[in-house]
């Protein structure tokens, strides 16, 4: 039986130890370039080296993020960061840009390649896509719930995410903090444009809401369902966290590792009442069981960690806060007051008699010094727990199991051999004499070999087989460090090698058409006939088809109607895959196309015309690449959402600014302010323009 994946995240390698020790089958970290975690610690190229070394150690694999999109200046120092990777040994790489996967998987065949959720894998046909690249796995988009996994029937690895931080607009395709913030999603530099307030309004109305975080979400969490996604249709389960503490990062892992091995064993794993008290501790917005069983995920009244109920105010002055606890409270806990929104560390502690302590139990009264101003009685979460850190830290490295087989006869040399179940080495010293006086027992022999100290072995099996001989310790002790030695060098050894050379070459073949995207009818018919129109109503389609009109697919698609001579505007993956052989396609900017291996690639598969990701301001790219045509006006979409319960046309952030909101099957975020290039061709979006502002334009 092939076992499903714990995978876990770590931004440095003390984590990344954390991860191993409490039982990853995998881990996946970042290195300092390209990965979509920019402000974690992440890992130099020494740091990777070692990081590599240390997992196949122990037995499990490691994954590296390439995941953010690239441009083309960069395009030569990706290969060379793959090339490195590949030659340290990393067991895959996780990647998002369509150009530079399918140029390592040309380059460097043998580098293994996971498709990152930036890609946005939701359906059959953008994994069959992925599986022709020679993609292994695709990590698919958090939207999809178990049931819709379950009917994917393309023969590729699936991972899913099963706890952790969520992304409120389907991943790769949120633009909203590179055109507002100046820093990208998809290159890995976020600004957490979903945990800041908002207000909606329709019209000039503001609408009440119970909160003014309206596009933050909650944790996502697992552990009460994961049987049932055990026995679904995946290969891998991820735990979010690069950017997590090592203790985090140990203990949903340690949870996890039970619950999957309980699974395993026949039983139904179940999690207990500490173990999520406990993860709340560590960290939650709330928990959500997410898109995978259909929950809701928003929580909109705080971005923050809220901890876990630790008791109530009952009294408070000036001096003193009295709590009555509904769970124990040690001095350096961290609390949060929730109604106050303030928090504070407990520097001293004092129990209902007034006296320092370094605890109270739960039910007790622990009254503690008012240094954040409270004047109300709040309810109050514990958000650091100093014994849960220290219990967590406890943990014992972990260690492999390996047999010794010795033989020591008479007048031969002395044979051990070491093995770990899949290595066996072997290894011969001293000819041994026939004993002249007292003889080496298998007592004498068997305490020297599980004298394994700080190695990672333990001895679990040990086959001696001994003549009337006499064995020198110091001979065996040493046999046994060499063959440790060995057998941890085989376990960690790598032999890759790969040599290339990319060159680019110029393509003249560039587009200097006008594209316009048009709401309505009204539209469409200020514009006829003087450029190429997009719609995304297709009875309006059906209706000017033959004067220059694209029908433009929905962002999210579970369902391909067989067009067939059709011309279509295509924003994800499934769509090129289904279509491009038998229809006039142009690939949309949500594609995220940055570089010109994206445009040619796209070109291989009978792509006529890419559009340009809006993060690309230098457009050298163009002369490198097949047709490319870029947004020159308008406001693009900046999120993606599958579920939005806010009804409301715009969205105010605190800088007045209005992004307008557009309901459908899904919930499109526009761009607060038109994209203003038109030095420039390439297409135009319109909105609420006016007919003579229409008219000015065209």
């Amino acid at each position: 039986m092939v076992k499903t994946e714990l995978l876990s995240p770590a931004g440095n390698m003390e984590t990344l130890i954390c991860a191993v020790n409490n039982g990853a089958d995998a881990v996946y970290i970042g290195g300092k370039v390209f990965g979509a975690r920019a402000f974690a610690t992440n890992f130099s190229l020494d740091e990777l080296k070692e990081a590599v070394k240390y997992c196949h150690l122990y037995g499990v694999k490691l994954y590296v993020t390439a995941n953010t999109v690239v441009f083309e200046n960069e395009i030569e120092e990706f290969l060379n960061y793959m090339k490195s990777l590949y030659e340290m040994g990393v067991d895959a790489v996780i990647m998002q840009d369509l150009g530079m996967i399918s140029l390592v998987r040309r380059l460097i065949p043998n580098l293994e390649i996971h498709a990152s959720t930036q890609i946005n894998c939701h359906n059959d046909e953008s994994l069959y896509l992925l599986k022709n690249m020679g993609v292994t796995r695709a990590v698919l988009a958090r939207e999809m719930s178990l049931n819709e996994i379950n009917e994917l029937k393309c023969p590729i690895e699936k991972e899913i995410f099963i706890h952790g931080a969520l992304c409120v607009s389907y991943s790769g395709q949120c633009l909203f903090s590179s055109l507002n913030g100046g820093r990208s999603g998809n290159r890995g530099s976020c600004t957490g444009s979903c945990r800041l307030p908002y207000e909606i309004y329709d019209g000039k109305n503001k609408i009440k809401t119970d909160g003014k975080y309206l596009l933050s979400t909650k944790e996502l969490c697992s552990v009460f369902n994961v049987k049932d996604i055990l026995d679904a249709n995946i290969d891998s389960l991820k735990i979010e966290g690069r950017m997590k503490s090592p203790e985090y990062v140990g203990y949903v892992t340690r949870v996890y590792r039970r619950l999957i091995d309980e699974y395993y064993t026949g039983g139904n794993p179940k999690v207990t009442e500490e173990e999520v008290y406990n993860l709340k501790t560590l960290f939650n917005r709330e928990f959500t069981k997410g898109y995978l069983f259909e929950d809701d995920i928003y929580n909109s009244k705080t971005p923050n960690h809220l901890g876990s109920k630790l008791g109530k105010v009952i009294k408070v002055n000036d001096n003193k806060i009295y709590i009555k606890l509904s769970n124990e409270l040690y001095q350096e806990d961290s609390i949060r007051f929730c109604e106050s929104f303030k928090g504070m560390t407990v520097n001293k502690l004092y129990n209902e008699k007034g006296l320092l302590v370094n605890h109270v139990d739960k039910g007790g009264v622990a009254i503690v010094d008012n240094k954040v101003g409270l004047n109300s009685k709040d309810n109050v979460n514990k958000t650091i727990s100093k014994s849960l850190m220290s219990m967590i830290n406890k943990v014992k490295p972990k260690k492999i199991a390996i047999s010794f087989n010795l033989k020591a006869l008479c007048n031969k040399e002395l044979e051990l051999t070491i093995s770990d179940g899949m290595n066996v080495i072997s290894e011969k010293s001293i000819l041994l004499d026939k004993a002249k006086n007292k003889a080496t027992t298998k007592e004498e022999v068997y305490s020297k070999l599980s004298k394994l100290g700080t190695t990672p072995f333990y001895l679990d099996k040990c086959d001696i087989e001994l003549d009337n001989v006499f064995i020198p310790m110091s001979y065996l002790n040493e046999l046994r460090r060499r063959l440790c030695d060995k057998l941890i060098s085989k376990r960690c050894e790598c032999n890759n090698m790969v040599n290339f050379k990319y060159e680019k070459k110029i393509i003249d073949e560039s587009n200097d058409s006008v594209s316009v995207l048009v709401k309505n009818e009204k539209q469409l018919k200020l514009v006829l006939g003087k450029c190429r129109i997009y719609t995304e109503d297709y009875n309006l389609y059906k209706k000017y088809k033959g004067k220059n009109v694209f029908y433009k697919l929905p962002r999210i698609m579970n369902k391909f109607p067989d067009f067939k001579n059709e011309n279509l505007l295509v924003s994800e993956l499934g769509g090129i895959y289904k279509y491009c052989h038998d229809n006039y396609v142009i690939a949309d900017y949500p594609l995220n196309i940055t570089n010109s291996e994206t445009v040619n690639f796209l070109h291989s598969l009978g792509v006529k015309i890419s559009t340009i990701s809006p993060e690309v301001t230098d457009f050298e790219m163009e002369k490198y690449s097949y047709p490319t045509e870029k947004i020159v006006y308008g406001k693009p979409d900046l999120m993606i959402l599958k579920a939005f319960r806010k009804d409301g046309k715009y969205l105010k952030n605190n800088m007045n600014n209005y992004f307008p909101i557009i309901h459908g099957n899904y919930t499109t975020i526009l761009h607060h302010q038109n994209i203003d290039l038109r030095k420039y061709k390439g297409r135009y979006i319109l909105f609420d323009e006016t007919e003579k502002e229409i008219n000015d334009i065209f």
